[in-house]
């Protein structure tokens, strides 16, 4: 096996890895990776505003509130007004959220971060400095994305309300 080939298959093994992850979590909790990092990020911090909630997981507010919103609606979360400060909004975990982390599966980044921490400095330059690369080589590194592993949507549901939302020109 040629270099090229090598490189391709570790890419897609990792990307197999990330798929069948996300599909583990839902099939075992009806969430997504960036779901279940939402409820921890939650329960981790206390309280917390969907702006800190943004700046903690590196996403944007609009795609902190999309996933709320989802989470709101399937009884995980509830959002109430700041009483020393009426302009923020804070998120916390129900009872059933609670239960429901208390079961889920470790999301991969937690898996992987673990690991990596582990190794020397030198060993993470060298793999962050390699993967900048092949997203360049990729033509990827225009291509905005967070840290959490998940393949596709943050927030399938509302790719499937607006496909053209998510996939500008697809319907």
């Amino acid at each position: 096996m040629n270099h090229v080939d090598q490189v391709l298959v570790a890419l897609r093994r990792v990307i197999r890895a990330t798929d069948l992850h996300s599909k583990h979590l839902a099939k075992t909790t009806g969430l997504t990776a960036p779901q279940i990092l939402l409820l921890q990020t939650i329960r981790d911090k206390g309280e917390v505003t969907i702006g800190e909630l943004a700046v903690d997981m590196s996403l944007s507010q609009a795609t902190v509130t999309t996933i709320l919103d989802r989470l709101e609606k399937r009884g995980l979360v509830y959002r109430e007004r700041s009483k020393e400060d009426k302009r923020k909004v804070h998120a916390y975990l129900t009872d059933k959220a609670n239960e429901t982390m208390k079961t889920a599966p470790t999301p991969l980044q937690d898996q992987f971060a673990r690991q990596f921490n582990d190794l020397q400095d030198w060993e993470k330059m060298m793999i962050i400095s390699s993967l900048q690369r092949v997203a360049q080589m990729m033509d990827a590194q225009h291509i905005d994305a967070s840290p959490v592993l998940d393949v596709g949507l943050l927030d399938r549901s509302a790719a499937a309300a607006d496909p053209s939302a998510v996939y500008p020109g697809k319907t």
